[in-house]
């Protein structure tokens, strides 16, 4: 689905959503196509979703965002520092 599709169908909800089909350009995720994967009353809420899925797949190219925003951004982040791995 795109953005406008998205807004359409779910007014006024904070939505988790997966990158079908994205490209990064001057530091920026452009996200052509998503997946929604579940809509929430509240960002704690969404952000519980996230974590789950996450801890699940950590390759997946998952974002919350809230559709009362007319256009998404991301801002793709160097990472410096330490990661953690859990090792079972």
């Amino acid at each position: 689905m795109k953005w406008c599709e998205i807004r359409g169908q779910y007014p006024e909800r904070w939505v988790l959503v997966e990158a079908l089909k994205a490209e990064s350009f001057n530091n920026k995720r452009n996200i052509y196509e998503m997946s929604v994967i579940s809509d929430f009353e509240d960002s704690i809420e969404a952000w519980k979703g996230y974590k789950e899925l996450h801890l699940k797949n950590r390759t997946r190219e998952l974002y919350i965002f809230h559709t009362s925003k007319d256009n998404i951004e991301v801002e793709e982040q160097n990472f410096i520092g330490v990661r953690r791995r859990n090792y079972q």
